[in-house]
């Protein structure tokens, strides 16, 4: 799997909250909601920066492996 960029991290990651947003019994909100809760909103601790090559989020994975 190759390494997602941080800028396009971010960006997929804010794109798939905002989808979520309002979805009350999807387990994506909640994972999203967990992430953006326990992090503070700081991307560095987010799920999708576990990993030096950004792929530390399934979700964010996902999008970005339909995009490339």
């Amino acid at each position: 799997m190759n390494a997602i960029p941080g800028e396009i991290a971010g960006r997929l990651c804010q794109q798939i909250r905002e989808e979520n947003r309002g979805r009350w019994y999807n387990p994506g909100r909640w994972q999203c909601w967990g992430c953006v809760k326990f992090s503070k909103g700081d991307v560095k601790k987010m799920c999708l920066s576990n990993r030096e090559d950004n792929r530390g989020c399934n979700l964010v994975n996902t999008r970005y492996d339909k995009i490339s």
